[in-house]
């Protein structure tokens, strides 16, 4: 099959991301792989949806620098394709990075994705659960027993008095945003730094004011979800302790965070459980959450990374087990021609 991934650039991809180790993967197991960004969609007068597609000219390299470094490079080229000729699009842009310099790029992945899925091929996660996940208010959707307690809004008074009301501290950080960006812990309203640090924040539009959890200290673990369920062979879990670097409240590895193998319990399997029904529901593929505690801070459904720190961690490497998931869906969908929703094939 034909594996497209869309990303927010192809210069801006690395050979330790989660995304290049699935496209190993794919290759691995006898796939085409295609690279899509946000400038490559040409919707036709006739309705045609066509994709301006990275591709390797020859030749499929196995070691991660090596094929990005290729595809960066002389030995990629663009061919122009009907949609149709991809079998999977697999949705891994960060809708964050694009947010301030190309705000018409953010969500380009999921409105021609939609349009990709109305036209049979296999799009994850589904378009239409990432256009509702645009923001960290989609968490709020949750059960209140996962979600530590959180206040929304733009109004420093409220915010200030939440603060107050909360003895351990709040952790500050944008309702729009990713990879650990204007993220603060505050202890006190009283702090001579606050206003700064709320017009900062505030710059992004609405502020996120969560309970600080100590269990933070020791940062947080990151497990994957694939179809709803924790993702594993053979009893090993792709999971990982993100730790922050000392001195530091974010555990996020583009913020100096190093990963940590970790035990996961049943404690952490119930939390996943929790949130389960409507990751399934919303077409969520392959999903990261961030736990601590019992307690998820944050659930990643656009980019979430680590499974080749946790190949690293554990030697287990776990991407080939999701595109075995996408071969199974991609022969479920010719076997039913189009009779079962893309958002439904998508956690099947």
């Amino acid at each position: 099959m034909r594996i497209a991934f869309f990303v927010n650039s192809i210069k801006g991809e690395a050979g330790y991301y989660t995304t290049t180790a699935l496209a190993l993967a794919g290759m691995a197991r006898g796939h085409d792989v295609s690279y899509l960004t946000p400038g490559d969609f040409v919707l036709h007068p006739d309705d045609n949806l066509m994709i301006r597609a990275t591709n390797l000219k020859n030749g499929k390299p196995k070691k991660a620098d090596a094929f990005i470094s290729a595809l960066q490079g002389d030995q990629a080229e663009i061919q122009t394709i009907n949609v149709s000729e991809i079998d999977v699009l697999f949705l891994r842009n960060d809708p964050s990075e694009d947010a301030d310099e190309r705000p018409w790029a953010a969500h380009a992945g999921a409105i021609f994705g939609r349009l990709a899925a109305e036209r049979g091929v296999l799009t994850v996660n589904d378009p239409e659960g990432l256009i509702r996940a645009q923001n960290k208010l989609y968490f709020q959707d949750f059960p209140q027993a996962v979600r530590p307690t959180t206040l929304i809004s733009k109004s420093f008074e409220e915010i200030r008095v939440f603060i107050d009301e909360q003895k351990q501290g709040v952790i500050l950080k944008p309702l729009q945003g990713s990879g650990g960006k204007n993220v603060f812990k505050i202890a006190s309203s009283k702090e001579a730094n606050l206003n700064q640090i709320f017009e900062a924040v505030s710059g992004e539009g609405y502020l996120i004011a969560q309970v600080y959890l100590p269990d933070a200290t020791a940062g947080d673990i990151r497990l994957f979800l694939m179809n709803g369920r924790p993702l594993q062979r053979d009893g090993a879990y792709a999971a990982f302790r993100r730790v922050p670097a000392k001195g530091e409240v974010r555990s996020n590895m583009n913020a100096a965070g190093t990963a940590a193998a970790v035990e996961i319990t049943p404690k952490i399997l119930a939390v996943a459980e929790l949130v389960r029904p409507k990751l399934v529901e919303d077409g969520m593929f392959l999903v990261g959450l961030d736990i601590v505690g019992d307690k998820i801070l944050e659930i990643n459904v656009f980019t979430p990374g680590g499974l080749p720190d946790i190949a690293e961690l554990y030697g287990v490497d776990l991407t080939p087990e999701v595109i075995i998931a996408l071969e199974q869906k991609v022969e479920m969908r010719k076997n039913y021609a189009g009779r079962i929703s893309n958002r439904r094939l998508a956690t099947l």
